[in-house]
């Protein structure tokens, strides 16, 4: 195989990456390593080194249309970021003295139960709930475009949202994994917060954790230009593309597609668990 060969297999793969990531909020990286490790052999590092600068490509191509498009809620992003990086500080902290096999088999497990209540859609009754003091307080309400007119949402339980992402963080921390499965879920599930703003947000916020973890990967030398190029176009295309299509898409089909790619995730997490791969 040429090098052209190879750069634009990669190229394609990373589009449909970045696709997915869009649509699901959970960063091209999910397929990305496993594609790039299993069926193109590169070296485990440099493939998350690639990944995370996926990541930022996917988080800036995306979020930069759902912003636009008025579906990010960029207030709630920020917010919970906070959450987000105490708990991966917290967690690269204690990484050394938790074992990780049996935190990456509980996680498997949390996900595959999270994937079977994240695929049904909400009552009436569920998407018009009252405004919650404390998020009415920290003006986290917001509107979204839905079938051509301007809906309204009022977040809940703002703790128990802010609590899962410190978790979300900290999973981050200890098992080196992206943490966009558990924000969409603590958005989706524990905020009440509309799939479509929950993805598009969180796609809005996986840019930021990326970009700290990609200059640790820089400075290993572990970013290898001629790989992350073809990966960083694919996936900036695939993102923008599924920005598109998102607009368009029923939130049914999210969360089905949202669903089966957390179904894998939690496959392999349990798979690592249990062999000690992680």
């Amino acid at each position: 195989m040429t090098i052209l060969e190879f750069s634009l297999l990669v190229w394609a793969s990373s589009l449909v990456a970045g696709l997915v990531g869009a649509l699901t909020g959970l960063g091209g990286g999910v397929v990305l390593v496993p594609l790039l490790t299993l069926l193109f052999k590169v070296d485990i590092h440099y493939a998350i080194g690639a990944s995370l600068v996926s990541v930022i490509a996917t988080s800036s191509g995306a979020a930069a249309a759902y912003v636009k498009e008025g579906f990010s809620n960029i207030r709630i992003g920020m917010f919970l970021e906070i959450a987000t990086t105490l708990g991966a500080l917290l967690g690269a902290h204690v990484a050394a003295r938790v074992s990780t096999h049996s935190i990456a088999i509980v996680f498997g497990a949390v996900l595959l139960s999270s994937a079977y209540f994240s695929r049904k859609p909400r009552t009436l009754a569920q998407r018009n709930l009252p405004p919650d003091p404390l998020a009415t307080r920290l003006r986290l309400n917001g509107s979204f475009p839905d079938e051509g007119n301007l809906r309204a949402y009022n977040p809940q339980h703002v703790p128990a949202g802010w609590g899962l992402m410190f978790i979300a963080g900290a999973l981050s921390g200890l098992l080196g994994i992206g943490s966009g499965a558990m924000k969409v879920l603590a958005m989706d599930q524990a905020m009440k917060i509309p799939f479509k703003v929950s993805t598009t947000t969180s796609n809005f916020m996986i840019g930021v954790t990326a970009a700290a973890s990609a200059g640790l990967y820089l400075n290993h030398g572990y970013i290898d230009p001629g790989l992350v190029m073809p990966v960083m176009l694919g996936v900036l295309a695939g993102s923008l593309l599924g920005a598109k299509l998102l607009v368009h898409l029923h939130p049914r089909w999210l969360r089905l597609g949202f669903s089966l790619v957390i179904v894998v995730l939690a496959i392999e997490m349990l798979y690592n668990g249990i062999t000690g791969r992680i």
